[in-house]
């Protein structure tokens, strides 16, 4: 456990780090040549090969590491003692499963031969699947481990590691893997680095994620479709009162109208507000390479926090009647919406679900019915900003980066972060080193090298900096 001087112990493994630099690359390369594609059944051999490959280099560097199979693709499970049994504990979570390629053609490079490239604004780029998704984000996890085992011989924490093979294909073996495992890969916390930075120069922590709950909505009126000319006006149209049923959804101010929507939603505290507005995105800069300028969720609430720190509701896609080339002057007989909300603080995933389920039964007629399909539903993270851990991490952060480290919010999910909440009983401390322009799951995929690099030393301080006393 690093005691004293903690700054002095901690440059010998920074200064490994740079020296490693150029073979850790070397390493990365090696995983990102496997092709790992977790949604195609024919890749099942090659998910297990990078499991396989991530468990011996593991082991390389003193972990006890295995291959936990699943229904589905592999875990891979590894642990390290610290220097002592009252050291912290951590989990680190990461995945090894990537996106499929196609297009393949609009690939500059063969996204599985991985090379350094320059970069438009002469930066050096991992080019290569997986590169920024997540195999060259948790491999800076791993080298900094390597660091201190070559320097100091142990580990200035105990550290359990969990990479999964489902990640992009909707993680089905995990909720059940950890269920069975939940002693072993219980921790005082888990890191989680499959995020981005604010920018180039300036490190960030996702201190939350909203949540999400999906439902699919179908009213049905008549027993057939109907003609328009002879049953129009008497018969009840299904695309009118599933439009009315969506309109209702929000207020003239952007509010979202289910009853006790918002119970368990707090606000973001002022001090944290103030650090958002300083970081000079607007409603315009943030909308207008799509075409836009004027949010449409809540009013007076900065775009920051509308999409960091607020809950919406939004429909995803609607259908009814005849969609098809020309014109067909028909009454549906059903008329389907699916509708997704964004749950943030401790928002309840089924008291919403049941509630805006009322909601739409409280708009459909006597004569009509509705059903529903569930499609997923988790919690929002939140984590105490004075959390002493996310401060050790941000301070640890800023003393590498140019610019300190932000604490920011995060509109989509990482569902493993509630997993790990809800079943192990941790906090998770997101942090990563991608950046906007790393192209996940899209052609030319890629990682900064100044990403995998720092993010090395970045994982090192943070971890001199949990162990720390």
């Amino acid at each position: 456990m690093l005691t004293g001087n903690a700054g002095d112990a901690l440059t010998p493994v920074l200064n490994r780090i740079d020296e490693n630099l150029a073979d850790s690359l070397m390493r990365v390369f090696e995983l990102v040549r496997i092709p790992s594609i977790s949604t195609d059944p024919a890749y099942a051999g090659k998910c297990r090969e990078a499991a396989e490959w991530l468990v011996a280099e593991l082991e390389d560097i003193g972990f006890q590491a295995s291959v936990r199979d699943t229904p589905g693709h592999p875990m891979v499970v590894a642990h390290h003692d610290g220097p002592s049994a009252n050291a912290p504990h951590v989990l680190f979570y990461g995945h090894y499963d990537v996106q499929p390629v196609d297009p393949i053609e609009l690939w500059e490079t063969d996204p599985f031969e991985p090379s350094v490239k320059d970069a438009p604004d002469g930066s050096k780029i991992i080019t290569g699947r997986g590169t920024a998704d997540d195999k060259g984000q948790l491999m800076t996890f791993v080298e900094a481990c390597r660091a201190f085992k070559e320097v100091n011989g142990e580990l200035p924490c105990r550290i359990t590691i969990l990479f999964e093979g489902e990640e992009e294909s909707g993680s089905p073996s995990l909720i059940p893997f950890l269920q069975a495992n939940a002693e072993e890969l219980k921790a005082d916390f888990a890191l989680i680095c499959d995020t981005a930075m604010w920018d180039s120069e300036t490190p960030a922590i996702s201190t939350s994620l909203r949540g999400l709950v999906g439902e699919e909505i179908t009213v049905q009126a008549a027993s057939r479709d109907l003609h328009s000319g002879f049953y129009g006006g008497a018969a009840a149209n299904p695309i009118h009162i599933l439009a009315k049923i969506l309109a209702d959804l929000h207020d003239d101010n952007g509010a979202v109208t289910v009853p006790h929507f918002y119970d368990g939603v707090e606000e973001t505290p002022a001090d944290i507000l103030r650090q958002w507005e300083g970081l000079g995105r607007t409603a315009d800069s943030f909308l207008k390479d799509i075409g836009l300028s004027i949010p449409s969720g809540e009013k007076d609430r900065s775009v920051l926090e509308l999409t960091w720190a607020r809950p919406t509701a939004e429909v995803n896609g609607i259908t009814g009647g005849y969609t098809g080339d020309g014109f067909k002057t028909v009454i549906p007989a059903r008329a389907s919406a699916k509708v997704s909300f964004r749950l943030v603080g401790k928002q309840d995933p089924e008291a919403i679900r049941a509630n805006f389920r009322d909601f739409v039964k409280a708009r459909i007629p006597a004569d009509c019915s509705v059903t529903f399909e569930e499609h997923g539903g988790s919690p929002g993270i939140q984590l105490p900003f004075d959390s002493p851990v996310l401060q050790k991490t941000r301070t640890a952060l800023s003393d590498e980066w140019p610019n300190p480290a932000l604490m920011i919010g995060m509109g989509g999910s990482i569902p493993v972060a509630g997993d790990f909440q809800s079943l192990l009983g941790m906090d998770s401390v997101l942090v990563g080193f991608g950046l906007a322009d790393d192209r996940l799951h899209s052609p030319n995929e890629k990682y900064a090298l100044k990403s995998f690099h720092k993010g090395q030393r970045s994982w090192a301080r943070i971890l001199a900096a949990l162990a720390a006393r």
